[in-house]
């Protein structure tokens, strides 16, 4: 590809990625915002957290349409709950619904569905020796709910927040790490593309989320969640090659402009977000294998098992990635084809064969990443939307067309946005991730591996 070409494609890409983090930025924090309540829970005290799980678990069984949490405060070193206290929803100033707690300390309020409300704490309800740590924050004003639940969190005792130690910044970065990883596994596959293409795909995206939501059909089938990974891979791997020869294929053999076919791709990930959309339904799910997860510790890290799991996972894919890239004749194909597909046809590579193949192992990771990330979080119909943003800076801060570049950027940027959680609103993590991307381009602007240019 011209030197030309690669800065005309960065450009638009920044272009654009700077247009998302201003549009978008508010809306992909919404589905963050349950685990920056309960990361501040627990910095008040480990012993009061409450998580999803937990309430699940207290309610036995889902929590469909609510708003949920819990009244505890610490006495003596251990934790306390607040019994008879009076916790109201309400919509517009209408109350929508309210709920005493019991000996658990716990409240689950049903709501008409998704919206923004206001969660007040009748104070005066409050068992003797209980208050609130902040006194002007017995009403939660503006907590949206956009998944069909939420959390709201009352403070409750001395203000501990900020007493962090080792481990807490440990465990961050090894969940940094691990976002990191799931990251680079999806971003391989849209680096290799571009590489052999030219395309900056966004419907890169929603190949993400088919693999998260097949896996979640499939194992909802009766099929056992590691049966069905496999299996939604090469489903996905089956739709990147089925996309290449059914779109892609056509639209490069009447030499399309790449611009014109980036904007293709725009329009086909709206098109699939919305059928998603349809298909699946606009809730967040959960896979039965990340039910019944609690963090154990190892040294300073707090992890469940599947977060190993899923940081094991990726080390051997993305080291597999590496061997066939650099000791395999397809790779070898692969890689001549990114450099020079003229040269490469010229020399009896099969140009068209080996675009296919990548489509194919695009597909694969895509669906991969979706999978993990989903087994960390939960499935949604945009869940791969939420990752577009890290997949393309990942991608750029590498260095464009640069697999391994794709795979050092996702690692730099999963960790720095979930550190950048601890010292700033987690709402911003995604500007913090562009301002790093940014402010390395500034000063490498083909990115970390990225080969410089001669130009003229």
């Amino acid at each position: 590809m011209s030197p030309e070409r690669k800065r005309a494609a960065t450009r638009a890409l920044l272009g654009l990625g700077l247009i998302l983090a201003v549009l978008f930025t508010p809306s992909l924090a919404v589905g963050q915002t349950s685990d920056s309540q309960s990361k501040d829970a627990k910095a008040a005290t480990a012993s009061c957290g409450f998580s999803k799980r937990d309430a699940i678990e207290a309610n036995g069984g889902p929590l469909g349409k609510a708003i949920w949490g819990r009244l505890c405060q610490m006495v003596d070193g251990k934790p306390t709950f607040a019994e008879g206290a009076k916790v109201t929803v309400s919509e517009n100033g209408q109350e929508v619904g309210s709920a005493i707690t019991g000996p658990d300390g716990i409240y689950i309020i049903e709501i008409p569905g998704n919206g923004t409300f206001e969660v007040a704490l009748d104070v005066s309800t409050l068992p003797k020796g209980f208050e609130l740590t902040d006194k002007n924050r017995s009403e939660l004003r503006g907590v949206r709910v956009s998944l069909g639940d939420q959390q709201a969190a009352f403070r409750l005792g001395a203000d501990s927040r900020g007493s962090r130690d080792f481990s807490d910044y440990a465990t961050t970065f090894a969940k940094g790490l691990r976002l990191g990883l799931v990251i680079a596994v999806a971003a391989v596959g849209l680096s290799l593309v571009y590489g052999v293409t030219g395309l900056i795909n966004f419907a890169h995206a929603e190949l993400v989320t088919f693999g998260a939501i097949v896996a979640y059909w499939l194992s909802s089938a009766g099929i056992p969640f590691w049966v069905a990974v496999p299996l939604a891979v090469a489903i996905g791997a089956g739709t990147g090659f089925a996309n290449d020869k059914l779109l892609w294929k056509p639209l490069r053999a009447r030499r399309m402009a790449m611009i014109s076919q980036m904007v293709v791709s725009i329009g086909l990930s709206i098109a699939a977000r919305n059928l998603f959309q349809i298909l699946f339904g606009p809730n967040s799910k959960r896979y039965a294998a990340a039910s019944g997860q609690k963090a154990s510790a190892y040294g300073p890290f707090r992890l469940t098992s599947n977060d190993l799991l899923v940081i094991v996972i990726c080390i051997a894919v993305l080291a597999g990635m590496t061997l066939l890239l650099r000791k395999t004749r397809l790779g070898t194909a692969i890689r001549a084809t990114a450099d020079n597909a003229d040269l490469a046809a010229s020399s009896g590579i099969a140009v068209d064969r080996i675009v296919g193949i990548v489509w194919a192992i695009c597909g694969g990771l895509a669906a991969l990443g979706g999978i993990l990330y989903g087994l960390t979080l939960n499935v949604k119909y945009d869940i791969g939307f939420v990752l577009l943003l890290s997949l393309f800076a990942a991608v750029v801060l590498g260095g464009l067309g640069n697999a391994y570049g794709a795979v050092l950027g996702a690692i730099v940027i999963g960790v720095v946005q979930e550190m950048s959680g601890m010292f700033i609103d987690t709402a911003f993590k995604f500007v913090v991730a562009l301002a790093v991307l940014i402010l390395v381009l500034l000063i490498r602007p083909q990115g970390i591996l990225g080969s410089e240019e001669r130009f003229g």
